[in-house]
């Protein structure tokens, strides 16, 4: 080789190895939790010129409770989410499975009383006497309230998932001329068929896996739930621990690790608060965990708005088929039901993408149809 061309080539390979050694020097980002939540929270910053984006709290029920209000313009119909548990706040989840649903929607996300940042507003003391589903009812009615004040609206969708589908469940009953339409996730019914349907499946499903220690656990709570509708929180929790080890709660998975985690993630909580995330749920379950899976809603078998279930095929945490049964029966201004064929407990996780368009396609338009949109811009 030619000595001018081998002096190149010395060159470059010393360049090389110096180009290398500096990123070999700076660690990758985000290096830690501050890092990652500020990628996050610049990705999802709303910029639009009518946007929205608070959180504050507000008095209900005499107690302040935390909201979250997200919207790319606050003309478009409201949508306010109620989140499951009791005490399973939704709001630190939300960054991932909720993206895009503030370009169709101004959404409310609301940590109810006892969980979440509420849970951390308040003395609990103060708070333990107020734990009741009356209070609860009450608390979603004035929430409801507000946001129809707060942003001129008439009408609202709601959103109840879980234990929250009790609740929207309720507030349709009662107000159905509050809502556009009441949407509900994993919607609580026969609340004692549901468990028994769930705990016959992890059993089974224990039985068939040849997991002895499951099979000894379960059969240790039998008979699941109890007859009178007391069953302790001991036997929900060993119930649960199975029917999620086998795909119940997040379809295909052991547990629902993959949601709950997002949490960590979370622009909307600080370090400190989500060191405390989850004591409002241990807080809430002592009070109306037992108590709500317990109650027979089958009965209900008129609605005075329109009424959309969106539900994961393999749910049996909160029973789909349960569930599918008693909208066959249920009569209603117009209604739809959504099944979601890879999920369980969890659709808005575990099939975001189809979710979102669930809502475009089957509740946008209800708002569409009497005007409470934001008008297309045209050029």
């Amino acid at each position: 080789m030619p000595a001018a061309r081998r002096n190149k080539v010395i060159t470059l390979a010393i360049l090389l190895m110096a180009t290398n050694a500096s990123a070999a020097d700076t660690a990758p980002k985000p290096a830690d939790r501050a890092e990652a939540i500020k990628i996050i929270a610049a990705a999802r910053k709303i910029v639009a010129p009518e946007r929205i984006e608070r959180d504050e709290a507000v008095k209900i029920g005499g107690i302040d409770q935390w909201v979250s209000i997200r919207s790319a313009d606050k003309r478009n119909p409201v949508l306010l989410l109620l989140h499951g548990g009791p005490g399973y706040v939704s709001m630190p989840m939300s960054w991932w499975f909720a993206h895009g649903w503030d370009e169709y929607f101004t959404v409310v996300q609301w940590d109810q009383r006892g969980a979440g940042k509420t849970y951390q507003l308040n003395d609990p003391a103060k708070v333990a006497p107020t734990m009741t589903r009356d209070r609860m009812i009450a608390d979603t009615e004035e929430m409801t309230q507000w946001v129809r004040r707060e942003f001129g609206k008439q009408k609202i969708f709601v959103i109840g998932h879980s234990w929250g589908s009790y609740l929207g469940l309720e507030l349709a009953k009662r107000h159905p001329d509050w809502l556009h339409a009441y949407i509900g996730v994993g919607q609580l019914t026969d609340g004692p068929e549901s468990e028994r349907r769930g705990y016959a499946f992890a059993l089974d499903a224990a039985r068939r896996d040849g997991n002895a220690e499951a099979v000894k656990q379960l059969e240790a709570v039998a008979p699941y739930p109890a007859p009178k509708g007391d069953t302790p929180l001991k036997s929900i929790y060993t119930e649960r621990r199975w029917l999620g080890h086998y795909g119940g709660v997040m379809a295909y998975r052991a547990d629902n690790d993959a949601e709950s985690d997002l949490s960590y993630l979370s622009p909307d909580y600080g370090d400190s608060e989500i060191k405390h995330i989850w004591d409002g749920n241990d807080f809430s379950e002592k009070y109306l965990l037992a108590g709500v899976l317990g109650l027979d809603e089958s009965g209900t078998r008129k609605l005075d708005c329109p009424l959309i279930i969106f539900a994961g095929r393999h749910d049996y945490n909160v029973n789909s088929a349960v569930a599918a049964e008693w909208f066959a029966k249920v009569e209603a201004p117009s209604k739809q039901f959504v099944w979601f064929e890879n999920s369980a407990h969890l659709p808005m996780t575990e099939e975001s993408g189809k979710f979102l368009v669930s809502l475009v396609r089957y509740a946008r338009p209800i708002a569409e149809r009497v005007g409470d949109v934001a008008p297309e811009t045209t050029k």
